[in-house]
């Protein structure tokens, strides 16, 4: 028998058809391998603010490497959902959240990142609602996301999913957010 969140489910690509706050319509779906180029062209298209906002760095052409971490997922101890919309024929990623959990699997560091074209529209946030609820039934107790002290709407976004927010202890650029997924609320 398939569990709901199990690998298996995530291997075998569901979608969910949403309406933005502009009444736009996007397919969120898990990225798969085939996503490379995809995620390359959505990478490189991504303003420089943005980029450093998601990497810290700005990013001119993302690496084979990073290519492979970020489509081939296992969907055990990482998940990633991709948006999409259909533009020339083809499907074209406007967003994409993710996490990787810790070697006992109980706490998770994710991230979120929108295409500035579709930024402000709630993207990020129903990115970001459907990786806590995967992570929530699989039994990950605490989710963290790294940022720049300087990334508002991260700040934003994540206040508004309940995550707390900390310096980081190692580098006062960064905040950490975090979130108890197990708590009762």
């Amino acid at each position: 028998m398939k569990s709901r969140y199990g690998p298996e489910y995530f291997c075998e690509s569901p979608s969910w058809s949403e309406t933005l706050a502009d009444g736009s319509h996007v397919l969120i779906r898990p990225i798969r391998k085939q996503d490379r180029e995809a995620e390359r062209s959505f990478i490189k298209h991504l303003s420089k603010q943005t980029q450093h906002m998601r990497f810290l760095a700005s990013i001119a052409e993302p690496s084979e490497r990073m290519l492979d971490q970020f489509t081939n997922i296992d969907y055990v101890h990482e998940m990633a959902f991709v948006a999409v919309v259909v533009k020339d024929a083809q499907e074209t990623i406007v967003g994409v959240s993710r996490y990787s959990t810790d070697r006992d699997e109980t706490q998770c560091e994710c991230a979120v990142t929108v295409d500035d074209e579709w930024q402000n529209r709630g993207l990020g946030t129903l990115l970001m609602k459907h990786l806590i609820e995967v992570a929530r039934a699989r039994g990950i107790r605490r989710m963290v996301s790294i940022d720049s002290a300087e990334n508002a709407q991260m700040k934003d976004l994540a206040s508004h999913l309940g995550f707390h927010a900390r310096p980081d202890p190692d580098d006062a650029t960064l905040v950490r957010h975090e979130l108890d997924l197990q708590a009762k609320g």
